[in-house]
């Protein structure tokens, strides 16, 4: 079994995520209060037993996932489940380098709370939007947005999987360029709600002051692979871990072609590490013959540690 953590970016966070494994698990505990100490506030509490408003901040949705992605890549690891590549989708990819030793947790967490806060600041609150695009090929969502471009700026933000896009820019071009694509054929497009236009050049800015915060803590070269969303290759270095941070924020999430990376490497066990299922749906689009599995509560645990013990 060769074996790869992913890890889920915002938009899978729930009100009391993780709370079992919490419940359970005195190394879980034990990242989760670490928390607290770090932020210095009683965060902990905030995503058990906080309101859907105050969970959806990006300010606490971005060190909440981190945190709950954190322990249980931890948890897997205690128990002889160790990846050999980690990838993470935008806000994932911090637990990705924080599983392959690249960042340390207590750098992480404050860190991506000031993304979030960056990503915010960076377009004005209304201004832009984004829209998941289903069933059209790339190519042809391209000169979408291509022909919209006259409305303001849009693009392609993400490349999940097969029939899985995303749009994101202004609000009028990502209107116009929604339109073209279902007369283009998309079966669909869901204007998303989101409080920014993420992954666009609009939010160059919130790149600029990462980079800044960036220069303050360590960045180490990863013990194990971890490959990125804005190259789909593996960050060698220290130095390019930086650069790919500073630019992610702002340049498209190549998901789909970070997976394929990893199974032309062989990878053949992809393990959602994390709330929620998402990218578990999107590498059954991508390969159906890899096996794919989450692990975010009790239920999840035991069938993976059922099912993978079973290979080795």
């Amino acid at each position: 079994m060769k074996a790869a953590f992913l890890f889920p970016g915002q938009g899978a966070q729930y009100i009391g995520m993780g709370k079992e494994l919490y419940d359970h698990f005195e190394l879980v505990r034990q990242v989760f209060d670490k928390a607290d100490a770090i932020l210095n506030e009683n965060f902990v509490n905030l995503i058990f037993n906080g309101t859907e408003e105050d969970i959806r901040k990006t300010e606490n949705t971005q060190p909440g996932i981190l945190m709950v992605s954190t322990a249980i890549s931890e948890l897997l690891m205690s128990k002889g489940i160790v990846p050999v590549m980690t990838a993470g989708l935008s806000l994932g990819e911090y637990s990705a380098l924080v599983a392959a030793g690249a960042m340390s947790y207590e750098d992480a967490l404050p860190l991506v709370r000031k993304r979030g806060q960056f990503m915010n600041q960076a377009v004005p609150a209304g201004k832009g939007t984004m829209a998941a695009v289903l069933g059209l090929a790339a190519e042809q969502l391209i000169v979408c947005c291509e022909r919209a471009a006259a409305y303001g700026t849009v693009g392609i933000a993400n490349y999940n999987c097969p029939g899985q896009l995303v749009l994101s820019g202004e609000v009028p071009a990502v209107e116009k360029a929604s339109e073209l694509a279902k007369e283009a054929g998309a079966k669909r497009v869901v204007p998303l709600p989101v409080s920014g236009p993420f992954h666009s050049s609009l939010l160059k800015p919130a790149g600029e002051s990462l980079a800044a915060e960036l220069k303050k803590i360590p960045i180490r070269d990863p013990g194990i692979p971890v490959i990125t969303n804005v190259e789909a290759q593996p960050a060698k270095d220290a130095g390019t871990i930086k650069k790919l941070l500073i630019d992610q924020v702002s340049h498209s999430v190549r998901w789909e072609d970070s997976v394929r990376y990893m199974l032309s490497r062989g990878i053949d066990t992809f393990i959602e590490v994390g709330p929620g299922k998402t990218l578990t749906g999107f590498m059954k689009k991508i390969d159906k013959t890899a096996a794919a599995c989450h692990v975010e509560d009790m239920a999840s645990l035991e069938a993976v540690l059922t099912g993978l013990g079973e290979q080795r």
